[in-house]
């Protein structure tokens, strides 16, 4: 079982992630990371799979992300004991029909951009107790999907402010194994509380997500003892350039210096030369970075230990018309090379 520190669930024998995948779009293959990405498609509308809107065009995404890491696997839909899957769409509608085509037992899951952080601790925990030997866990975004959903149609042709951050076409599916076999390690998992700080901009979803990230790292750093010297880097998805600059702020006033801080929105992209304003969000973001660049990292032994956290903003596409301020929520996964 684990051990409960503050928030923090401490593994005695951890679970692994033994295998994964990344699945993106054109913005994504003209980023810094394409090439580590499994799949890449310059059709964001997946015609060529049947997808006759943007979110048929997600789904279609998701399935083939998950295709691939469970191919990576070496196992098929029927070894899936357990999924835990999410997206930006209302009522998790890509994650419902990819798994109508999985058919796996599902429990969906909903953190907005730290869905990938939720539903990775959540197979975590069953994983380490015991209540599956393989589990899956995965989500997406889609840039055209949520511009519809959160904000304007692209038809509409409205100007992005600075602030602002691109919703990354982009999916990660991992598939977490009971402890005992081969795989990164998740040694710990927390799960955040809900902050707001009475942030209403829909633009700067930096500022309002980053007094959860703080507070999760406040309380992570009090629960296991440890400082942000003992990781090779903690990882925060996404806060993007503005967020991640208030995150340093806040927590040197806290007495914590983030020095070895990275953005998954900021990793993502080429941030001045893509035009992606303060860089790149949505689940899919920080999934994809995950799963193509830090997971293989700690696999190749590069990094020894991390500190993942994926931020989300809670707000609905009702809430934010009716003036109402954006909550925010972070979770945190932390993951280790494989055992020698």
């Amino acid at each position: 079982m684990g051990i409960r520190r503050d928030d923090t669930v401490i593994f005695a024998k951890p679970p692994v992630i033994a295998a994964w995948a990344a699945a993106g779009g054109k913005k994504e293959s003209e980023g810094p990371l394409a090439s580590a990405f499994d799949y890449l498609t310059d059709d964001a509308a997946f015609a060529d799979d049947g997808a006759e809107n943007w979110e048929q065009a997600e789904s279609a995404l998701q399935q083939k992300c998950v295709e691939l890491c469970l191919r990576k696997a070496g196992i098929g839909h029927r070894d899936v004991e357990l999924t835990f899957a999410g997206d930006l769409q209302a009522q998790c509608t890509a994650s419902n029909y990819t798994m109508r085509t999985l058919g796996t037992p599902y429990a969906g899951v909903y953190g907005a951009c730290s869905t990938m952080a939720e539903s990775v601790g959540l197979a975590a925990c069953f994983a380490a107790a015991g209540y599956v030997q393989q589990a899956m866990a995965f989500t997406s975004s889609h840039f055209c999907a949520a511009e519809r959903q959160f904000r304007t149609p692209l038809e509409y042709g409205g100007k992005r402010t600075p602030t602002a951050q691109w919703t990354a076409t982009a999916a990660g599916a991992c598939l977490l194994r009971a402890p005992g076999q081969s795989g990164v390690q998740v040694l710990s998992v927390t799960f955040g509380r809900v902050q707001d700080y009475a942030v209403r901009d829909i633009n700067n979803m930096g500022a309002a997500m980053m007094p959860a990230a703080a507070s999760t790292l406040l309380r992570y750093f009090r629960g296991s003892g440890l400082q942000p010297e003992d990781f090779d880097a903690v990882l925060t998805g996404d806060l993007g350039e503005v967020g991640s600059d208030l995150l340093r702020e806040q927590m040197l006033k806290e007495g914590i210096p983030l020095h070895n801080h990275l953005d998954c929105g900021c990793l993502l992209y080429d941030v001045p030369g893509q035009n992606v304003q303060a860089g790149g969000s949505g689940a899919g973001c920080s999934a994809a970075v995950l799963c193509c660049h830090v997971l293989p990292n700690l696999l190749s032994g590069k990094w020894k230990r991390v500190l993942f956290l994926s931020t989300g903003a809670l707000m609905s596409q009702t809430t934010y018309l009716q003036g109402e301020s954006i909550p925010g929520i972070a979770h945190a996964v932390e993951l280790a090379a494989p055992q020698a």
